[in-house]
């Protein structure tokens, strides 16, 4: 093997949309101290290879065909723990993230990030860090801010978020990638747990018991 391939960082790609992985593929190959070793549309074709690839970090989607990508990460960290896994996602919502980061991603970065971004977070999970966007940041943050005894589920909570910010339930089924029945149908069961008739009295109470 050459010499210079050797010393270099071997990245892996698991995403199943053409352009983002030829994208990232060409950005990280661009940089002198990271190598593309293998790119896949599947987590199952990642997983059959991972001995043969052995990538010190893998750029994870969550949105695959067949497995998904956490289902993909808990397998990967299961076969070995020194691969550092960083989710390259468009989504958002506080149940994917903790997800993910539960099944072991050391990393939670948008797609819509900066190139640097994406190739500092590479540089920051080898180093030991945990690099996310700033938005999944803030979310994390806030979740260990409520109050953790809350009757709520992680979802009924982003939809409460989110009415508090005066979003339609077409917008909050758009930005959850919900459908806006299951909108209703976690507001209902909001204003059943909190025993209220009201989207004020949702909110008022929420507030005041520190649920958003």
């Amino acid at each position: 093997m050459n010499e210079d391939l050797e010393m270099k960082n071997r990245i892996e790609i698991v995403e199943d949309n053409d352009v983002v992985r030829d994208g990232l593929k060409l950005l990280i190959n661009s940089m002198s101290k990271h190598n593309v070793v293998a790119a896949y549309i599947s987590c199952e074709q990642a997983i059959k290879n991972l001995d043969k690839d052995l990538p010190d970090v893998i750029l994870m989607d969550l949105d695959l065909p067949g497995m998904s990508g956490i289902e993909g990460i808990r397998r990967i960290k299961k076969r070995n723990q020194e691969i550092h896994l960083i989710v390259i996602t468009v989504h958002e919502d506080s149940e994917m993230v903790f997800e993910a980061l539960c099944a072991g991603a050391s990393g939670y970065i948008t797609k819509n990030a900066n190139h640097s971004r994406l190739l500092d977070a590479i540089d920051e999970v080898q180093s030991g860090g945990a690099p996310m966007s700033t938005r999944i940041a803030k979310m994390v943050v806030s979740s260990f801010q409520r109050n953790q005894n809350s009757p709520l589920t992680s979802r009924e909570t982003e939809v409460l978020e989110l009415l508090a910010k005066g979003k339609s339930y077409t917008v909050i089924a758009d930005e959850l990638f919900i459908h806006k029945e299951t909108v209703k149908s976690h507001i209902k069961n909001i204003y059943f747990k909190l025993h209220v008739n009201s989207k004020a009295d949702a909110l008022e109470i929420a507030r005041k018991n520190k649920l958003i």
